[in-house]
């Protein structure tokens, strides 16, 4: 299967260096190439190819050339082609390792170096791949990902329960109806979290990721945008009451409209909504009084 490509570089000559070695590889199919930030996000949207090369570090900075680039991705892409880093510099390794990109390269390239990254990339496609029968495709309700999800096989099935029992293996954060119920499974390097939605108070922004607050108290950070969580999480149960806010609905105690702030259950948190998100605010209320509840 050909991978499609697109190579970012305020340099033209870093871009043909890059082509180059990636033509050695029999997967890879090159598409086009940008020499700015704005050049670029116009490219990867008009051709939304599978992989992307991209410097974060250019000597033009006229180019803007940043990992934001990458959260602007986001903001139209569902599914946001992986990335790889060439730069010359290390300094920005661990910044972009946040973004979930696949591989971080420093300039000049080298062939094994550059064969690896492209086994990581390789690897990672085929796991977003489906390759799991779907017994039950209610089953699975949505992933966070940039990447399309791998299913969800379903083992056991009785009349009036559903049971996710397999769960693939993704970098990637996963969402699981199980009856009424979410769970989230959030992995990092290896380690498999799994949240159930109904523990979550609310979601916190911290620059390109987030902080995701429970009920006991734990507080659990993932590297996603609160932009992307608003994106995929149910509004049945989640909203959006800040530019650091999303909060759980089934966890709010009481708002208070003249101090703009909603307050969570069983707690003494407090949060601030903005003007911008008062209609999401007046829908919890409205949701709030739609239920069985006395007002005195």
């Amino acid at each position: 299967m050909s991978h499609t490509y697109i190579i970012i570089d305020d340099s033209q000559d870093d871009v043909t260096k890059t082509q180059a070695i990636a033509e050695r590889f029999r997967n890879l199919s090159f598409v086009a190439s940008a020499n700015s930030y704005d050049e670029g996000v116009n490219l990867i949207l008009e051709h939304q190819p599978h992989l992307v090369f991209l410097e974060i570090d250019p000597s033009d900075k006229k180019s803007n050339l940043a990992l934001s680039l990458i959260n602007e991705l986001y903001r139209y892409l569902s599914v946001v082609p992986k990335i790889i880093i060439t730069t010359s510099k290390k300094e920005l390794a661990y910044e972009a390792l946040k973004y979930e990109v696949i591989d971080y390269l420093l300039k000049p390239l080298d062939i094994n170096d550059f064969r690896k990254a492209i086994l990581k990339f390789d690897r990672a496609i085929k796991s977003d791949l489906p390759h799991m029968e779907v017994k039950n495709p209610a089953a699975t309700f949505e992933v966070l990902d940039e990447t399309v999800a791998e299913t969800l096989e379903k083992e056991e099935e009785t009349e009036h329960d559903v049971t996710v029992k397999t769960v693939p293996a993704t970098d990637s954060p996963v969402m699981v109806q199980k009856q009424q119920s979410l769970i989230i499974c959030i992995k990092s390097y290896g380690d498999y979290r799994y949240i159930d939605s109904d523990d979550i108070l609310y979601f916190e922004a911290d620059n390109n990721s987030t902080d995701i607050h429970l009920n006991n108290g734990e507080m659990i950070t993932a590297f996603k945008t609160l932009k992307h969580f608003e994106t995929v999480l149910p509004e049945s149960q989640f909203l959006r009451i800040h530019n650091s806010y999303i909060i759980n609905v089934d966890q709010v105690s009481r708002i208070h409209t003249g101090n703009t702030v909603c307050y969570i259950k069983n707690s003494t948190t407090k949060l601030p909504f903005s003007k911008s998100y008062k209609d999401n605010v007046d829908l919890i209320i409205n949701r709030i009084a739609g239920g069985n509840y006395l007002e005195i």
